[in-house]
């Protein structure tokens, strides 16, 4: 299969691209998901404006920051204005977006938020914030995936599995395309590449790699149905902390799991080496949900503290 989506969908003075869909889709449904939580604990509507323009901030803030930190800082630390920018600086002036999210900061920043969102606002334990939270953001994290498959990132490596794909825009950059075919605009040129037998060649270079991001929201709609399930349909929610810690586990190891066909992104394995920086960083969420496991069978009756 040959992957070369457009980068959205264009309305004439402005194109939706679908990354940025995605995400408008997980935190919409994510809202809806909280909504029914809330009205059924009986609690005010009111609170989930709160919770939800915190979260938004939360996601993205973290995201970046944890790009930032555990995959580029050395590229970053150079070019600090980049950091919350969507433009690059060098070599040359570029508007670029934000490129570079990485899923681990976001999940660190929304724990912290809920901490302050758990005292300042609902007036209720963190895990019992936790607790429901970690059900939109399991369903989130589908949309998330869909987006980086549509973006043509985190790409998994070479393979001559059935399920490869050849992701044209991830092999060559919009500049190697316009430049081969001498197309100026980079849509046009990507569909040349693809579809005019003259540019074949080019083509064939293009490697079959996994589609890892598929992979990933794939499993992912089984971690939130897993947690959907125990929350409206078992007494799991009862336990503070429990539904958090099948949350850390299920979603993390999946995460750990597929980093095996994923091409490398760099960041602290260049440092420890044996796994990749997206492993490195699932192991410690992965522990924190085993030990929840267990605490979560006493019922918990003060906060958690942090």
């Amino acid at each position: 299969m040959i992957w070369n989506p457009s980068e959205g969908i264009n309305i004439g003075f402005f194109t939706i691209r679908f990354y940025s869909l995605m995400f408008v889709i997980a935190f919409g449904l994510g809202w809806y998901i909280m909504k029914h939580i809330f009205i059924r604990e009986k609690e005010p509507i009111e609170k989930l404006d709160t919770l939800f323009i915190w979260t938004v901030i939360a996601t993205l803030l973290g995201a970046r920051l944890g790009h930032v930190f555990f995959y580029d800082w050395e590229y970053y630390r150079n070019n600090l204005l980049e950091i919350l920018l969507p433009f690059k600086f060098n070599p040359q002036f570029e508007f670029t977006g934000f490129q570079g999210l990485a899923s681990h900061g976001a999940a660190i920043a929304i724990i912290i938020t809920m901490y302050f969102y758990s005292k300042k606002i609902i007036k209720k334990p963190i895990l019992w914030v936790l607790d429901r939270v970690v059900i939109p953001v399991a369903c989130g994290a589908i949309f998330v995936r869909i987006g980086n498959f549509f973006n043509s990132e985190i790409v998994g490596k070479v393979t001559n599995s059935p399920f490869g794909i050849k992701f044209v825009r991830d092999y060559y950059s919009s500049r190697d395309v316009v430049s081969m075919t001498q197309i100026s605009n980079v849509n046009q040129a990507y569909h040349a590449l693809v579809t005019d037998p003259k540019y074949a060649a080019l083509l064939e270079k293009v490697p079959t790699k996994h589609p890892a991001q598929l992979y990933e929201a794939f499993a992912y709609i089984f971690v939130f149905l897993i947690l959907f399930l125990l929350y409206w349909k078992t007494k799991t929610a009862e336990k503070h902390g429990l539904i958090f810690g099948y949350f850390l586990i299920l979603l993390w190891s999946v995460r750990f799991v597929v980093e095996f066909v994923k091409e490398s992104q760099g960041g602290i394995e260049n440092i420890f080496g044996l796994f990749s920086t997206g492993q490195w960083l699932s192991i410690p969420f992965i522990l924190v949900g085993i030990y929840y496991l267990f605490v979560a069978e006493k019922p918990f009756e003060d906060e958690f503290k942090i």
